[in-house]
This record gives structure tokens, sequence and C-alpha cells, in this order.
């Protein structure tokens, strides 16, 4: 239980070409001394968060922020206070990070973390920096089984990391013998295999997650047991509220832009993702819907972690 006060804070994640992520150091003095944490600080009166973030980092380790995007918003209880971080990836900056405050400061890689103990509110931001800016699913549907295979050996050899194997086309017997194809290839390559839908299955073959409709997450009262990761694709402030009482890791959106999937369905649009996105959710969200390449800097300058490709992954 906190003490009833509510706090806002803006906090920085620094993140160079390679992925590693800048923390910090709880100076003595403070709540938790010594815990590590993500650099920033609390909003002062008639403060934007990123007002706030620009002005923390100065002051904390003076460097200038020269490039940042909107990312989660997290709310955390301690003894305290209540504290409600909104959480920027800051990818460009003037000066190198220096102690203002003595504290230490230490660059992490995603997964490998070297120091410890962590601040509570900061788990789930951890683990949202292990996702890709671009979820790539399957598309058996569009090339075929054959060709989209070979596809997939190509772009498993090029480094792709995370696949949803979304083909709700096929039969349940048919989806699941794809699927027992796939994880092989995927386990070799180092490559994270989502399933679609069926939370059995995954748990069955061991995957490594599962990606939901709002229909099946609406039907959930907590999350998955057995689940590594858990992803709902959501299409209104509604389903994403769900995704977050369940304790999904992530979210699809969509779809934002014109879909043939979807040819009868209206699209939310970048504003209406802007919008939905804007109001703060406590996992990385994804555009969804006739995404390209060149989308992924649209979704994060608005608030998304990046896209999620279907058709223009495969191309």
């Amino acid at each position: 239980m906190s003490s009833g006060k509510s706090v806002a804070v803006a906090a920085g994640i620094l993140i160079k070409p390679d992925n590693s992520f800048l923390l910090g150091s709880r100076p003595a003095g403070k709540p938790y001394a010594g815990y590590w944490e993500f650099p920033g600080g609390k909003l002062e009166a008639g403060e934007t968060a990123f007002d706030a973030l620009k002005r923390e980092l100065i002051e904390e380790m003076g460097v200038i922020t020269t490039a940042a995007t909107p990312w989660i918003v997290q709310t955390f209880s301690y003894p305290h206070a209540t504290v409600r971080l909104h959480f920027f990836r800051v990818s460009g900056w003037q000066g190198e990070p220096t102690p203002h405050e003595g504290q230490q400061f230490a660059w992490q890689q995603p997964g490998a973390l070297s120091v410890s103990p962590i601040l509570p509110a900061n788990g789930p931001i951890l683990r949202g920096l292990l996702l890709p800016d671009q979820l790539v699913l399957s598309n058996v549907a569009g090339l075929g089984e054959a060709a989209w295979l070979q596809k997939l050996a190509a772009r498993l050899a090029g480094g792709l990391r995370w696949l949803i194997l979304r083909e709700p086309q096929l039969p349940p017997d048919a989806y699941r013998t794809l699927a027992l194809t796939v994880q092989p290839l995927c386990r070799a390559a180092g490559c994270r295999l989502i399933v679609h839908a069926d939370i059995a299955l995954a748990q069955q073959i061991g995957a490594d997650g599962v990606q939901l409709p709002a229909r099946l997450a609406a039907t959930l009262t907590e999350r998955p047991r057995g689940i590594d990761w858990l992803g709902v694709s959501a299409h209104s402030s509604a389903e994403l509220l769900q995704a977050e009482r369940i304790g999904a890791d992530y979210a699809l959106l969509g779809h934002v832009t014109p879909t043939a999937s979807h040819p009868d369905q209206t699209p939310l649009g970048w504003d209406g993702f802007a919008d939905l996105v804007g109001r703060g959710w406590p996992f990385p969200v994804y555009a969804l819907g006739g995404m390209q390449q060149g989308d992924t800097s649209r979704s994060q300058h608005l608030g998304g972690h990046g896209v999620a490709m279907l058709s223009a992954a495969w191309a």
C-alpha cells in the first residue's frame, strides 16, 4: 500500500545503435538508494512529460536530448507514493552522460543485465526492450506454404528473431503441422516463435508465446499459465484495457490503414492510432494493418513501439 501521494515522472531510456541502454543508480538519501533505474525525475507544475525529460537529463547527466519518442506509461505503487512513469526512448543526445548527483551509470544489453538490484517499477520496461521494432507475421495464405517456407529460411538466415505464425485459414490440424515444421527452424536460428490463438498448442509444443485475437483475450480473466510472451490484438481502448488486465507483454493495434483482408472495416487511421496509444499503456503497442518498412518511425513518433507487418515483410 502506498501513502496515497501521486507523483508523475518522466524517464528516459538512452539507447545506442547496438541496442545497449543506460541505467543509473539512485543516490544516497533517496528512497531505494542504490537501486538501478532509468534516468529521469518528477514533472514540475505546468510541465509536460517531454519537457521534464529534457530538463532532467540535463540536470542529472548533462546531456541535451535531440531525438526521443514516447513509449510506455507505467503506474507503480511504492510504500511512499504511487508513481506514474512516462517512459521515452531516447535515440539522440549531445554530450557524454556524466553523474551530477553522485550516482553511477552502466550501459546494459537487453536480457543481459550486469547490475542489481533493479527498481521494481522497471521490470516490465526491461522486458519491453527485448521486443523488436518490427514484428513479422507469417504469410502462407498469400504465398503458399512451399514458397513461404523458402522465404522464411532466407529471413532467418538474415537475422529474423521474432515470428508470429498467423494462418487463420488453416484447419487446426494443418496449423499444428505447420507449427511443428516451423518451430525447429526458428529454434535453430534463435528466433522466437509466437503461436496465434491456440494457447494449448503453444503450451504443448513449447512455443515462445501466443498472440491472442481480441475475441479470445476477452474470455480470459488472467494471464495463461506456461506462456512466456503474451500478445493481444486490439482495435479499441476497451480491448487494450483487457490486454492490460490479463498481463499482456505487447499489443497489436489496428488496422491502421486499409487492408485487403478487412475491406469492409473502417481503418483507425494514424490519428486514431495516436489517440489510442496516447492514453498511456504499460506495454509496447505496435501499429498493424497495411504497414510498410517506412511506417516504423511514424508509429514510434506517435508513441507506438513500431509496426507489425504481414505482406511487406515477405516482399
